[in-house]
């Protein structure tokens, strides 16, 4: 059972540095643009890595990530939740993807952990400390927070790591001022 709160997450995540004025655009230190498109080779180490994985480990059949399926999508959030779920999104991806591994998935993860990373920190302050989320987002994080309590971390792993390409699509449409 994976034993990290949430709690601290969440309050990360709602009371980032001042972004978004009333027209929801972001503050001139929110450097999104390199996100629109994401690079062809970051998106052959993620491929890599995923293959990777699924050759090392099965999925248990117990798990119940299912908590954590969405039946809307980023475009349909504003663009501040957008960045609050996409960089909640990153912080349990790179937990998951910070686990002790074997030697070879080690080294296959370190590419697309670095990217991970170097887009979380360019969201970091790219939401007004005031915005509240959505009722979607916040039950989606909610749920989030309860997975992470409940569900053993191999279950959480693997549902990270089978929805990178979602968090690096969910990355795009936050770089994206208008509907993605």
């Amino acid at each position: 059972m994976l034993c990290l709160r949430l709690t601290p997450l969440l309050v990360l995540v709602v009371s980032l540095g001042a972004a978004f004025p009333q027209e929801g655009t972001p503050r001139k230190g929110c450097s999104l643009f390199k996100y629109k498109q994401v690079i062809f080779h970051e998106m052959k180490a993620m491929e890599k890595m995923q293959k990777e994985f699924r050759s090392i480990r099965r999925l248990d059949r117990t798990c119940n990530t299912r908590l954590l399926d969405r039946t809307w999508t980023s475009a349909h959030l504003s663009v501040p939740d957008r960045v609050l779920l996409v960089e909640a999104e990153l912080n349990f991806t790179i937990a998951m993807l910070q686990r002790p591994a074997r030697p070879s998935f080690a080294r296959t993860r370190q590419r697309p952990l670095a990217f991970l990373a170097q887009a979380r920190e360019d969201l970091q302050g790219c939401v007004a400390p005031s915005h509240q989320p959505s009722g979607e987002l916040r039950q989606w994080l909610q749920n989030l927070q309860v997975a992470m309590e409940r569900e053993n971390t191999s279950c959480l792993e693997d549902y990270a790591i089978r929805h990178v390409f979602e968090v690096l699509g969910d990355l795009n449409c936050a770089a994206r001022q208008e509907k993605c």
